[in-house]
């Protein structure tokens, strides 16, 4: 029974050494930023919504902490609406807020990829010595019900199986990555 929970251990730390190394940071000019090239968001629920032609709109939450479990330094959470072009199967992504950027004819890696570029924390926030947990959170948010109501109207195909199905969406899409520890004044040199 000893064994069996040593063993546990073991493979949860070896899982979480495994998670912190698919995340890396760099610094570009004053931001840092993540790329995560196993993560994959337009996946799932999602997927099947933006390809029966609605929009999705994804929330990312990207992170500075002193320790893994420690309070927060430095926060930044991005906005993104992703929408597919039935005809030519591509992503477009609009960054939302007070400078909204749009970006057209993507696959799916680049849509990931471009959310990810656009998702950063100014660096001014940061300690250059310290050892930093960085902790990007994401997940695809789901439509209220005046959305769902306004989206059904429109009567598409899938607005009209739901309405006469009453079938409930599936648990929206959320996870998160992380790196840690790193020093900024490392990155910097890099």
């Amino acid at each position: 029974m000893k064994r069996l929970a040593i063993f546990a251990i073991c493979l949860t730390a070896l899982a979480a050494t495994l998670a912190a190394q698919s995340v890396a940071v760099r610094v570009e000019r004053d931001q840092l930023h993540i790329a995560a090239p196993r993560l994959r968001f337009l996946a799932g629920d999602a997927l099947t919504r933006l390809r029966d032609g609605a929009t999705v709109q994804y929330e990312f939450q990207l992170t500075a902490r002193t320790e893994r479990n420690g309070r927060v330094v430095a926060r930044t959470l991005e906005k993104f609406a992703v929408s597919y072009d039935l005809w030519e199967e591509k992503f477009a992504v609009t960054k939302l807020g007070a400078s909204p950027r749009t970006v057209t004819h993507l696959s799916a890696a680049a849509a990931e990829t471009w959310c990810l570029d656009n998702t950063s924390i100014p660096i001014a926030a940061l300690s250059g010595s310290q050892p930093l947990w960085i902790r990007l959170d994401y997940q695809a948010v789901t439509a209220t019900s005046s959305e769902d109501a306004q989206e059904n109207s429109v009567f598409t195909l899938t607005g009209l199986i739901d309405i006469f199905s009453r079938r409930a969406r599936s648990d929206q899409l959320r996870g998160f990555e992380e790196a840690g520890p790193v020093r900024l004044e490392s990155l910097k040199k890099k």
